[in-house]
């Protein structure tokens, strides 16, 4: 091996970096707080960035419409885009809550009117136990308690309660107004990103092609692009995907006349955004909320979700979203649960497309390798034969 002045460079990379990587295994809780310190400080920003990327998905088609061949209005089409995405999208929020405001509205007023009879129910059971009130106080009365001490015991322990929830109060406030404030800065910063994207991303690929070698720039260009379309494609399938199980439950739950069609139909579409498990959160509010006028509906609508379900799970999901993000199905469920596992509700909605860059980036190293060994295609197509 010849020693120039790059081999070295690069040693000498390999050490420190394997020095830092010790380091940090030997003081991970610090590492861990400086992680996390940098996280709420960068928490703004990457919110935005985030919002940011999720409007420019339907303000890029509104401004491909807008004025396309006038040259005077160029200057308007940006503001005016942003301007109708955000109206757009809060006019979808505000009519999902016109649904389900008086659905729940008057769900809560089925359930206050049942509330009378059930009180009349508990009153009938306690009539029904009172010929064994003897039987119970004298098995009271042979139990040997101190209610004294129990006594005492139980004011600590609701004054210990008292002054954790006094304390945790204020911190609940704190993290409330600081929940509040971060999400206002991430939202304006998202609209200085939608302004001035061109600019940002020229600066970007200044950046990569002053820092890193023309070749290697130009791979981490065709990786973010990668990343763009396929995160793009999969926000505008999760989306189709939703809207399609919603109309169908809507449908369906009409031609069954179950109550709260609409309801359900708009809290399962809602909730659908979140990958395969979110359709069950629907299920579960949609069943209560029918329980409450009939519980023999509630059970019809369970198994009218689990034939939904499997047709959503087989057909819509895999080819609607899978297909979008060209990633497989069994690989879009294995995306899912171990988003799930690791990061949550947010893990399940990041994995699916961050899997899918993961796989076409394999997918064109293994046949990168395969044309360069000069692999037949038979020998890796065709089933082996059988013994």
């Amino acid at each position: 091996m010849e020693w120039n002045k790059e081999n070295l460079k690069g040693l000498l990379l390999v050490v420190c970096g394997g020095v830092a990587f010790y380091c940090a295994l030997q003081n991970l809780p610090a590492v861990a707080a400086a992680c996390g310190w940098l996280l709420g400080i960068l928490a703004p920003f990457l919110l935005g960035a985030a919002i940011a990327f999720i409007l420019n998905v339907p303000m890029r088609a509104i401004e491909r419409h807008l004025y396309p061949n006038a040259r005077r209005g160029a200057a308007l089409r940006r503001p005016l885009a942003l301007v109708l995405t955000l109206v757009a999208v809060i006019g979808v929020l505000v009519l999902a809550g016109g649904v389900i405001g008086p659905g729940v509205r008057d769900a809560v007023k089925s359930i206050a009117s049942q509330v009378p009879a059930a009180f009349d129910r508990l009153y009938d059971w306690l009539l029904g136990l009172e010929k064994y009130l003897p039987q119970i106080e004298g098995i009271v009365n042979s139990l040997e308690i101190d209610w004294k001490s129990l006594s005492q015991k139980a004011i600590q322990l609701a004054q210990s309660w008292g002054g954790s929830l006094l304390s945790s109060g204020g911190g609940l406030i704190g993290g409330v107004v600081s929940g509040v404030s971060t999400f206002v800065i991430g939202l304006i910063f998202s609209f200085y990103i939608l302004l001035q994207k061109e600019k940002l991303s020229r600066q970007g690929r200044q950046v990569l092609y002053g820092l890193l070698p023309i070749k290697r720039a130009d791979r981490a260009l065709e990786v973010l692009r990668l990343a763009n379309r396929t995160f793009s494609s999969f926000l505008s399938g999760q989306c189709t995907e939703a809207v399609i199980l919603g109309t169908l439950f809507v449908i369906a739950m009409s031609l069954f006349r179950l109550p709260y069609a609409v309801l359900v139909g708009v809290l399962i579409a809602l909730t659908a955004l979140i990958p395969i498990v979110g359709a069950f959160i629907g299920c579960g509010v949609g069943a209560l909320l029918i329980a409450v006028t009939d519980p023999w509906k509630a059970v019809v609508f369970v198994i009218l979700f689990l034939v939904l379900q499997q047709i959503e799970g087989n057909l819509i999901y895999p080819h609607v979203v899978g297909s979008s993000v060209g990633l497989p199905s069994v690989w879009v469920l294995a995306a899912v649960t171990l988003g799930g596992k690791l990061m949550g509700v947010a893990g399940m909605l990041f994995f699916i497309p961050l899997c899918s860059v993961l796989y076409a980036l394999f997918r064109d190293f293994v046949k990168g390798r395969l044309t360069e060994k000069q692999v037949p295609a038979k020998k890796w197509r065709d089933p082996p034969p059988k013994k």
